[in-house]
């Protein structure tokens, strides 16, 4: 990669684009970055009201009859952000707390994820408000199946492709794709990808987000003239995503110091073997009581020295209250929104470089892509072949951020909005609006 000086931001374009940034709610937050990046590409009124609005906003009522013979009715939600790309394409999570603004800032985010990676496909997501630790594998299988057949409609290989998402796995894409499958009478495996891999799934699909994260930690890293031998690092979050992105990174000869779960971070100086952690965890369920590493809350975690913290938890985690602690130089987003609107500024001020959520954790939908194109050819890849693909992919896209971002004399982050607006619009006004 060509040798860049990264400049944070230009700090009057962000004041004036976006006066007030803090807010609690998704969607307010990712319209805030929204609307620096259509500022700065002087982007016309009709065309920010287009893009700023989902496309489709679907509630709909799921009623299952639950083992004891009640029935309950569940609320579910798919919104569509936008297909000027392609087909919408976007997780499915189960929560008990989940909104429509949440999912309408998530459906948002994976436009503008598809649009950065060069995938032609644009953002949806969707959600079942329910709590599945409350629920059975034959309740959930009931729940899974209700909500796929209210969206037969919408969903389709060349319509809407759902995958997973939180508290969501490859068994319960594998209902939804034989829902489906019988409501059209034959065996469509495009319609969903995150499937096992008997049932048309990619290999390397489980680790791609984790392996996105640490490809372009890996760019930046370079690009700060850090070299990752030794490099300490922090993993806030250790499901699917951090255990995935600590384990890559630890392999490419980083320091991993710091790591964490619901019950608290586990820090140690001289480096946690993540092996053994993640062995730990399989026995344990939780990191609680590990050996050879001394106990902190998470929020003392992310404020402790190392050269690159990786939040791989939950939203809103890196606020204005904190980001001013952090003891870090670089910042790589395995989690979708751990930085609140508010703490941009500080973080930009302090020179501490972002890779922000919508290219970091990208890797996923990358794969799902490759999962897509390999079940449409009905022609499976190695793994060989799906890792040298999303390295290619992570890379390439990681530098036209960057290239975008000096451009314009802003954050990565606000680069890769611009980025992605810039693309979306510009497809958006070749191909005009019908009727």
């Amino acid at each position: 990669m060509p040798n860049r000086k990264y400049t944070p931001y230009s700090k009057a374009v962000y004041q004036e684009a976006s006066p007030n940034l803090k807010t609690e709610n998704p969607f307010e937050e990712m319209m805030g970055r929204f609307n620096i990046a259509a500022e700065l590409l002087n982007l016309e009124e009709g065309i920010y009201n287009f893009l700023k609005v989902p496309a489709y906003q679907i509630i709909v009522s799921v009623p299952i009859q639950m083992d004891s013979g009640e029935i309950r009715v569940f609320e579910g939600y798919r919104v569509i952000h936008d297909v000027t790309l392609g087909p919408s394409k976007g997780g499915i999570r189960f929560a008990p707390d989940v909104t429509l603004d949440e999912v309408k800032a998530l459906a948002a985010w994976m436009t503008w994820k598809c649009a950065i990676l060069g995938l032609p496909f644009g953002g949806a997501k969707g959600a079942v408000k329910c709590d599945p630790t409350k629920l059975n594998p034959k309740e959930l299988e009931k729940i899974t199946r209700s909500y796929t057949a209210r969206l037969i409609d919408i969903f389709g290989p060349e319509r809407d492709i759902p995958a997973p998402d939180m508290n969501t796995n490859e068994q319960i894409m594998a209902w939804i794709m034989d829902t489906y499958s019988n409501h059209v009478n034959y065996t469509e495996t495009a319609v969903v990808t995150g499937k096992p891999v008997i049932l048309g799934g990619s290999l390397g699909r489980l680790e791609a987000t984790g392996r996105g994260v640490m490809i372009v930690t890996m760019r930046a890293l370079n690009n700060l003239h850090i070299s990752p031998y030794g490099a300490k690092v922090i993993v806030q979050g250790f499901g699917n995503v951090g255990s995935v992105t600590a384990k890559l990174l630890e392999e490419q000869g980083c320091k991993i110091v710091g790591i964490s779960d619901i019950t608290g971070g586990y820090y140690n100086p001289d480096g946690i073997n993540i092996p053994d952690a993640i062995e730990y965890i399989k026995k344990n369920k939780v990191l609680s009581g590990m050996p050879n590493a001394e106990n902190l809350t998470n929020e003392e975690l992310i404020t402790q020295h190392c050269d690159v913290l990786v939040p791989a938890a939950k939203e809103d985690q890196i606020t204005a209250e904190n980001a001013s602690k952090l003891n870090c130089r670089l910042i790589v987003e395995g989690a979708n929104g751990p930085t609140t609107a508010d703490a941009d500024p500080i973080l930009n001020d302090r020179n501490i470089m972002v890779v922000p959520d919508i290219l970091a954790n990208a890797g996923g939908v990358t794969v799902s892509y490759f999962e897509w194109v390999q079940d449409r050819q009905g022609f499976f890849w190695s793994l060989d072949r799906v890792n040298n693909n999303l390295k290619q992919a992570m890379e390439n896209a990681f530098d036209k951020v960057f290239d975008t971002a000096a451009k314009f004399k802003q954050s990565l982050r606000i680069g890769a909005y611009v980025y992605a607006i810039e693309k979306v619009s510009g497809t958006l006004k070749l191909r005009g609006l019908y009727p």
